[in-house]
């Protein structure tokens, strides 16, 4: 039977699981001051903490499929929270080794977020609706780095930032009890099913989606261009601002936060629009455009520039380079028919592997070349060659 209705506790209970493990995850670079003070480092260093958790987070996702299908998806969402309450506790620990510990325990759970959520709602969402429920699903994502930016500092000026993270432990442990208790009704009381796979089976089960499969090939590679793009924006915005367009650095951040709330508000609208107005992978296109374009104005800011146009090119670039991945992980799981968790893996560690990539490629320009207009430059063609390969399954 078709399911005819919003699956709402079930997309409440994976925003939620995303959520809280983005928030987590966004807790070291939203207090980097204050922990690179006190473990006496450079503050770039805390930034290397969300490479570690996306890093280790490219082989979770791959592993996540086998993981959910033995299980359930429900107890990958537990597992990502209880990976989270790990690496809350470590790093509250309050030095290096901890820190370096905690990103990896992070990362080990946090690859399964959206396998997890694509395998839980597919079923229970009326095909009508797809696309918009899962990029609901996605605003968890900035959603977290919002709450993270807005809560963290001042619960850590006022208590440490060791206890800013133990204070993040409880809802997530409330989480893992509401999952527990609406587990039965979901799954049912469902055994671990058959033997686990081959360690390097598992891993390379998500890649034999892509044999024969040219669509999903196109897919990944363009997921992979727009995530990079996305995290360059984010990394740069501050310091591009506050050193090259006059901006101060209160300015500077209101911009990355109108980048971050246009990113949250438009993942539903593209959504909307892939259901009832043109197909996700049109729309995946026009976005690619649009951040290209983005891209390479932002390369040219200067102090000449007006403050609305600048704030606007960001708005522009948050709507579509942060905007995207929801409706991209709805292409995924059609692409991926009845294998949707093990495609939906295949795009969380393309995803990843961009959030690596592309933001160190773009560093290594800037600090060689001493500018930032050539590696927005190149950022910018790249996500044009993104959208172009897209543009090969226009009509499809």
């Amino acid at each position: 039977m078709t399911p005819t209705s919003l699956p709402l506790w079930p997309l409440l209970a994976t925003l939620a699981t995303q959520t809280l493990a983005t928030l987590a995850a966004y807790t070291l670079p939203a207090l980097a001051p204050m922990v690179a003070a006190d473990l006496e480092v450079n503050g770039a260093w805390v930034g290397y903490f969300v490479s570690v958790v996306y890093g280790v987070g490219i082989g979770s996702s791959l592993l996540a499929p086998g993981f959910i299908h033995r299980h359930g998806a429900v107890r990958a969402c537990q597992f990502v929270l209880l990976a989270t309450v790990a690496m809350l506790l470590i790093c509250a620990q309050g030095d290096l080794l901890a820190v370096a510990l905690g990103a990896v325990a992070l990362g080990i759970g946090y690859g399964a977020t959206a396998p997890a959520a694509t395998h839980l709602l597919v079923p229970r969402t009326p095909p009508r609706m797809m696309n918009f429920v899962i990029s609901l699903r996605q605003i968890g994502v900035p959603l977290g780095g919002v709450l993270g930016a807005l809560l963290l500092p001042p619960v850590a000026l006022a208590l440490g930032w060791q206890n800013a993270m133990l204070a993040q432990i409880a809802p997530v442990v409330l989480l893992i009890v509401l999952l527990e208790i609406a587990r039965r009704s979901w799954e049912g009381s469902r055994p671990a099913s058959g033997a686990p796979a081959p360690l390097l089976a598992t891993l390379r089960g998500p890649f034999a989606l892509l044999v024969g499969n040219a669509a999903l090939a196109r897919l990944t590679f363009t997921s992979f261009i727009y995530s990079g793009t996305q995290l360059v924006f984010i990394a740069f915005m501050t310091v591009h601002l506050t050193s090259r367009a006059g901006f101060d650095l209160i300015a500077a951040g209101q911009a990355l936060a109108a980048y971050q709330v246009s990113g949250v508000l438009t993942r539903p609208v593209w959504g909307w629009l892939a259901d009832r107005v043109m197909p996700a992978r049109r729309l995946l296109v026009l976005q690619g455009v649009v951040m290209a374009i983005a891209a390479a104005l932002a390369g040219q800011f200067a102090a000449d520039w007006p403050a609305w146009l600048i704030v606007l090119v960001c708005v522009a670039a948050g709507a579509t380079a942060s905007g995207y991945t929801g409706i991209a992980y709805g292409e995924f799981a059609r692409l991926g028919g009845a294998r949707r968790t093990e495609a939906t893996g295949l795009g969380s560690s393309s995803m990843f592997a961009g959030v690596l990539v592309l933001p160190a490629l773009a560093t290594a320009i800037v600090t060689t070349l001493h500018g930032y207009a050539i590696a927005y430059g190149v950022v910018a063609a790249l996500a044009a060659i993104g959208a172009a390969t897209l543009f090969s399954s226009w009509r499809e």
